[in-house]
């Protein structure tokens, strides 16, 4: 009876997951076919639209003899803003909740976490796929999600997912968060989803939508491809439903149908919410965000318009220099074999016989090409740039301002960089909670001892162990790098424009050792300060003897160098880490006094040395 019972509630979930599937999809049925449109213009199949229907069809040539070629400027226009954009990575950096020296430590152990994560998951390639959905489409998302498969314990993964695969509940919400649901639906085949759930799901032919190698959509521009939908055999949906924790379902709700099967039903499964919250595991990106809507926008919608003009002008144009070279034959009726002169035309050097007492053959005059042709094409490129917000400039170096000094050049080339601002942005703040996702997944699922390589003092790689109660979100904020300062060579100049001004220098002129190593690991050359190796050894040496000075008593070695654990003992001093461990201060204070002994002794014997020399 309860077995029934329980098959019986599955049933219920199971349909219910699917006629919400049912419903969303067909609620935003019109934007995947407006997704699809955009990539089958990128990829060069741009005699196509949109049918009465709602699906993409082929437009059909009005006469047989018009040409159809295809002059993609589109695809060339996205590869210099997909370029342009490789540049946004921002550095992930956490900033101490206060100067507290285990604040400072946390934060920093945080970034170095973050970087190794990101390394090991391939946040970077991760980025690269979504940027490139997003410029498509309008719209990527990413899923950061814990893979207990991975070696060491498990791990943090990130993918990039496109837009077909993610139904919201409401297409009007901007915000992920807001959103009251989200579904990932995914294609998979059979045998990858018993590997995967364990469970026997009936397979189905699904058809997707994908890019198609030397596709018959492609026409005869002789183009790389085309965009179509395609068939997948053997396959079955994989619905995970998310939904948002309420009063009655605080911990939220993720329900997951593998075919009619259902595979799981309970709590979200991540704490990746504000405030030690439950919340969804996507981070979306878009190209150019609209208010009041879910999905963004793309460039690719926006160039449409100015592609199919563009290729009828130059179609258009291709015919008419097709008649001042080949030229028009006019014949009489009856005088000459048309079906010879048809296959042959007149070739030099031809004998042409024709009827006696009629007319010969004789071509048709041709006007000179029109000038409007040129300058209809010329106000295209134009609008080409406008639209696209890439100008000659960053596409084919080409400058036709007339602009020839360093100052201008720069200028323009700040303007160009501008105008991708709004995309710029949107990946910042997605890298931005990226980040606060991964380091929430290690809080929850690292345990109290987890080994992980880390970049250390001087860009050094350590293995270290940590455990999660050390990585607290709740006292750290993402900063990202302006894009300004994100090129090696403009870090550089801002840097070396520092150092002029005398910025970087202390009271007696010279810069600190200190100073010098932030600054070359700043330039990219971390590697060079980290050749010599002493500084960074003496501080992580003044470190650990800060933790045991905490609970006893510390002697100073002779080789360490005394002012670098002056300084860092004095910070630790003062912080509140002191606080309410009665023997911690004298201990500290003893073991300050042996290093201002050592420094003093070892100032003596330098001057009687430089007085006996």
């Amino acid at each position: 009876m309860e077995d029934r019972e329980q098959k019986k509630r599955e049933e219920r979930a199971v349909r219910a997951v699917k006629e919400a599937f049912e419903s969303r999809r067909e609620a935003r049925r019109h934007l995947e076919r407006s997704w699809e449109l955009n990539m089958n213009f990128l990829s060069g199949n741009q005699y196509c639209d949109v049918g009465p229907a709602g699906e993409i069809v082929e437009e059909q040539p009005r006469f047989y003899w018009q040409s159809r070629r295809v002059f993609n400027h589109i695809a060339p226009a996205i590869d210099t803003r997909c370029a342009k954009l490789a540049r946004v990575r921002p550095r992930l950096s956490v900033r101490a909740a206060s100067g507290e020296e285990r604040d400072v430590r946390a934060a920093k152990l945080a970034c170095s976490i973050l970087q190794a994560v990101g390394e090991e998951c391939g946040l970077d390639g991760a980025i690269a796929r979504a940027t490139a959905w997003s410029e498509a489409c309008g719209t990527a998302f990413y899923k950061i999600a814990w893979d207990a498969s991975l070696p060491g314990g498990g791990g943090v993964s990130v993918a990039a997912v496109p837009p077909f695969e993610v139904y919201p509940a409401d297409l009007s919400c901007e915000d992920v968060e807001a959103q009251p649901g989200i579904m990932h639906v995914r294609a998979l085949p059979v045998e990858e989803i018993k590997d995967r759930y364990g469970v026997e799901a009936a397979g189905e032919d699904i058809g997707e939508f994908a890019f198609v190698p030397y596709a018959a959509a492609a026409c005869d521009a002789g183009g790389a491809g085309g965009a179509a939908r395609t068939v997948r055999r053997g396959c079955a949906y994989v619905i995970e439903s998310y939904e948002k924790p309420t009063a009655d379902a605080p911990q939220g709700r993720l329900t997951i149908v593998a075919g009619d099967r259902l595979v799981y039903e309970g709590p979200l499964p991540y704490v990746n919410g504000s405030a030690g919250g439950r919340g969804y595991p996507f981070v979306k990106q878009c190209a150019i965000p609209f208010a009041g809507a879910f999905f963004g926008g793309s460039i690719v919608d926006r160039m449409i318009p100015v592609q199919r003009a563009f290729n009828a002008v130059k179609n258009r144009k291709h015919e008419f220099l097709n008649r001042l070279t080949m030229g028009v034959l006019a014949v009489e009726d009856g005088s000459v074999d048309t079906e010879a002169l048809c296959e042959e035309g007149l070739p030099p050097g031809k004998v042409l016989v024709y009827r006696q007492g009629a007319e010969p053959p004789r071509m048709l005059g041709a006007d000179s090409l029109p000038a409007e042709f040129e300058r209809e094409e010329e106000r295209l490129l134009d609008e080409f740039i406008l639209v696209s917000g890439v100008s000659e400039l960053s596409s084919t170096t080409q400058n036709r301002t007339h602009v020839t000094s360093a100052t201008g050049l720069q200028l323009l080339i700040d303007l160009d960089d501008t105008r991708l601002a709004v995309t710029t942005d949107s990946i910042r703040l997605a890298i931005k909670q990226l980040g606060r996702h991964i380091l929430r997944l290690m809080r929850q699922f690292a345990g109290e001892h987890r080994l992980l390589r880390l970049a250390g003092e001087g860009s050094a790689v350590e293995l270290r162990s940590f455990a999660a109660s050390e990585l607290t979100s709740d006292d750290v904020v993402f900063e990202a790098d302006s894009e300004d300062a994100s090129s090696p060579s403009k870090r550089r100049q801002i840097l070396l424009e520092l150092y002029n001004l005398g910025l970087l220098s202390g009271e007696d002129g010279k810069i600190s050792e200190e100073t010098r190593a932030r600054v070359l690991d700043a330039m990219g050359f971390g590697g060079l300060e980290s050749v010599r190796g002493l500084l960074p050894l003496h501080r992580g040496k003044a470190a650990e003897e800060n933790e045991r000075l905490l609970t006893e008593t510390v002697h100073a070695d002779p080789y360490d160098d005394d002012g670098v654990h002056i300084e860092e003992h004095t910070r630790c001093l003062l912080s509140s880490r002191c606080k309410g461990r009665p023997g911690a201060k004298p201990r500290f204070l003893a073991h300050l006094a042996e290093h201002e002994r050592q420094q003093r002794e070892r100032r003596e014997a330098a001057e009687e040395k430089e007085q006996a020399e």
